[in-house]
């Protein structure tokens, strides 16, 4: 009897504690599941989360080829520009794209090389800047048609060869429709355009327009529009302004305002062969365009002070993604002023980075590199100059 009363009463406890363990284990089980996100809520946290990516671009002014600069180059089977820029070489292959303005023609020594006015120079000065880090040429400027069509379609070739963007005159119109828009390892896109004021009185030749890029207004508005569709950024290259002038005139005031109210992100100029200061523009849509006016010459034979200065811009772009949402910002602008350097004789040309100029170099070579760096920053005074 006693024996059977306990147990009833063990079966009784027994289930007590069963049916709690089961409410506890249904209550941890619930506990779990509110703990773990849902399909929704991953996809959510994935949406915002943030991918920022930066790359950094170089830009130089002219490579304009005089005589005396292509015979000093020349070596027992060619020529060789390398040794000319050796000493600015660190600051051109350090970013992620450099462009030049290869303001003559690399039509090759089959074709008579020749100097000013009518300018054709050799294929190694295309191999020194592929050599010295450069991506990107842009080949629209006064000179394109000096030697005609040949020099532009053997220059072509060997930029090709080479396997070099270039922008600004092309081989067919084909070429010319096939937009430059160099894809980065970082996910951040360039566009490249290139056009130029005229081409010294020379007729473009009936029918082969794409042999150089004019400015056009409605002609860069387009390929704007197109490129947009394409690219991230958009780097417009304007070869304009006015020889010697070391500030730029109202028609490449305006024209720069009318890119920057198309939205391009950066102008840059060349031609006048000193360099003019750099601003920021704004927008009619309140966006940002950077803007220097001229670079100057880069490596060149012309004589007067100010037309052996130039320099390496550099700047940087960021590329910010949350979601659905993408924010493209070009910022921290860098210059470094460059002088052509040579000795008595035409000979020894070298492209030095002006902080590194002595008296043996330049006369009063600190004063001057003050005045280019205070000349460069009036209208903008946080530029920084690169002294490394």
């Amino acid at each position: 009897m006693y024996r059977g009363r306990v147990g009833v009463f063990l079966i009784i406890i027994v289930t007590m504690v069963l049916g709690a363990c089961g409410d506890i284990t249904k209550a941890a089980l619930n506990s779990s599941e509110e703990n773990v996100p849902s399909k929704q809520t991953s996809l959510q946290m994935k949406e915002h989360r943030i991918e920022a990516n930066e790359i950094t671009l170089s830009a130089i002014g002219d490579m304009l080829i005089h005589r005396p600069v292509y015979k000093d180059a020349e070596v027992e089977n060619g020529y060789n520009f390398s040794p000319m820029l050796e000493e600015v070489k660190p600051y051109l292959n350090n970013a992620t794209i450099t462009v030049a303005n290869q303001e003559t023609m690399i039509g090759g020594e089959e074709l008579g090389l020749s100097t000013y006015p009518s300018f054709n120079s050799p294929y190694e000065v295309g191999d020194a800047l592929k050599d010295v880090g450069v991506d990107v040429v842009t080949l629209a400027n006064n000179h394109t048609l000096d030697r005609g069509e040949t020099a532009i379609q053997n220059a072509i070739e060997h930029w090709e060869t080479i396997d070099m963007m270039y922008s600004g005159a092309y081989k067919n119109e084909q070429d010319k429709d096939r937009l430059r828009v160099y894809e980065t390892e970082e996910g951040i896109s360039i566009a490249f355009l290139s056009y130029t004021y005229g081409t010294n009185g020379i007729p473009v030749p009936e029918g082969k327009g794409y042999l150089v890029n004019l400015i056009d207004q409605k002609s860069i508005e387009s390929e704007i529009e197109q490129v947009k569709e394409q690219a991230d950024v958009i780097i417009l290259s304007l070869h304009f302004g006015n020889e010697n002038e070391r500030f730029p005139n109202d028609t490449q005031k305006d024209l720069v305002q009318f890119a920057a109210d198309q939205g391009v992100d950066v102008v840059i100029g060349h031609h006048p062969h000193v360099l003019q200061p750099m601003e920021w523009v704004t927008g009619e849509n309140g966006n940002q365009t950077f803007v220097a006016y001229s670079l100057g010459n880069f490596l060149s034979n012309q004589q007067d002070f100010y037309q052996r200065i130039g320099g390496v811009l550099t700047f940087s772009i960021t590329k910010t993604v949350s979601g659905e949402d993408q924010n493209i910002e070009v910022h921290s602008p860098k210059f470094m002023p460059t002088y052509v350097n040579f000795q008595s004789g035409w000979v020894d040309y070298e492209v030095i980075p002006m902080y590194k100029l002595t008296n043996n170099d330049l006369a009063g070579a600190e004063e001057h590199y003050k005045e280019i760096k205070n000349h460069m920053s009036q209208w903008m005074p946080d530029l920084e100059f690169v002294e490394e």
